[in-house]
């Protein structure tokens, strides 16, 4: 593990700017499967581009990451044992090194990473959602401010913003094609994630963290962590964000201790301050209907998002349009792509805001299926309510903690009041 010492002697300010040959300095924060894969489409963007410098909590993590990507980049990987940064303060120290951060840490650290690597210049790619309770938003809506004022490229892991398919349908939606949208529809059903059970020896810390997807100050809920996919869709439909939310939902089957404190299923409806709705599930169980989708209702047409097709409901649902293409484009390495590219010639590209604003409406979601609430979006964003740790150590307690029988407090709506 490198030593913080280190850091001294490091130029914390780059030039935000490469020409378009230079080499760029790439560090991969948060070593998991997400951001490996990241990691590697980084590389794969043209131009020359060099991983220098990693940090993950876990030393297997990192360890395990960095053997995948020299299998897969042999000429691209330099980082010797003094730049892998292992622990809750290495970002820092890896951050300071690179011209271009990935961010896939634990949603819950997201707006942490992003303020320092914004405050060191550096260009972002993070992935969604970029943040797990209100006042996390509101830290990354201000790091946001800060990285356009000093023209940095940052890409949010919203990656249908990159998909060919979803682009050409927004344009004809914008440009009036389906007329006056009213209503929209989404949906994250689908069977649900791994699970780490809890091993002798391990702090309630490192559990939890080991165990991330099923504590709200990492993840912030399934409706956070994934649904924000299908939400920022129909934000982008509307050009706008919801005002206002009621839901409901609960833990109907997966409710062992292994699943911590969050929900199985979440149904919210959405308001738009025009007065559009958006209607949306999101549902981690086995052995029923599954979607992953997004359909806006117009006053002319239907649009089905994800299926990238509008169709005629006055002509038995007959297909008007429909996207086809004989080349697909992976939008996972275009957002790398177009991430390079404006780096490297120095076009406008920041996600951050939209990326903030989005995961708002997931935020707002789950306060109102844990409290049985109407939930306002100034309200959540303006809370107090810090589901961060006071203290980042092994040994330090996260706030949510189990009972003497290891059971977590799950939320009951009607009692469970607070934003």
């Amino acid at each position: 593990m490198a030593s913080t010492a280190f850091l001294g002697s490091l130029s914390l300010e780059r030039g935000v700017h490469a020409a378009g040959d230079d080499e760029l300095k790439l560090a991969l924060i948060g070593c998991g499967g997400r951001g490996s894969g990241a990691a590697n489409q980084a590389l794969k963007t043209a131009g020359k581009v060099k991983l220098v410098a990693m940090a993950d909590a876990f030393q297997d993590r990192l360890e395990s990451s960095l053997g995948n990507l020299r299998q897969q980049h042999p000429t691209k990987i330099d980082v010797p044992p003094e730049r892998r940064f292992v622990g809750f303060e290495g970002y820092k120290q890896a951050i300071a090194l690179a011209d271009v951060v990935v961010l896939a840490a634990p949603p819950g650290f997201r707006p942490l990473h992003f303020a320092e690597a914004v405050n060191q210049g550096k260009h972002v790619f993070m992935e969604k959602p970029v943040a797990v309770d209100g006042p996390g938003v509101k830290r990354v809506l201000a790091a946001a401010a800060e990285s356009k004022q000093k023209n940095l490229k940052v890409v949010v892991g919203l990656q249908r913003h990159y998909q060919p398919g979803y682009l050409e349908i927004m344009k004809r939606i914008h440009d009036g094609m389906i007329g006056d949208v009213y209503a929209l529809r989404c949906y994250w059903n689908d069977q649900g994630v791994w699970v780490k059970e809890r091993e002798a020896g391990q702090s309630e810390m490192e559990y939890q963290m080991r165990n991330w997807y099923y504590f709200v100050w990492l993840s912030g809920d399934h409706i956070v962590e994934q649904h924000v996919h299908n939400l920022d869709v129909c934000n982008w439909v509307k050009q706008a964000y919801p005002t206002k939310c009621v839901g409901m939902g609960g833990r109907q089957v997966r409710t062992g201790k292994e699943y911590g404190e969050i929900y199985d299923h979440h149904a919210v409806e959405f308001e738009y301050e025009d007065g559009a709705r958006m209607f949306s599930q999101c549902r981690h169980i086995r052995g029923c209907w599954n979607s992953v989708s997004e359909h806006a209702i117009g006053s002319k047409y239907l649009a089905d998002l994800s299926g990238h097709v509008i169709r005629d409901p006055s002509a038995n649902n007959k297909i008007v349009w429909r996207y086809r293409t004989t080349q697909p484009v992976d939008p996972y390495q275009k957002e790398h792509d177009d991430l390079f590219d404006a780096i490297r010639n120095n076009k406008p590209l920041n996600d951050a805001e939209n990326g903030a604003r989005s995961t708002l409406t997931g935020v707002m979601g789950r306060v109102a299926t844990y409290t049985g609430q109407v939930v306002l979006a100034e309200d959540v964003l303006e809370s107090d309510i810090d589901t961060m740790p006071s203290k980042l150590a092994w040994d330090a307690p996260p706030k949510s903690l189990p009972d003497k029988d290891g059971w977590y407090k799950i939320s009951v709506p009607g009692k469970d009041v607070a934003i």
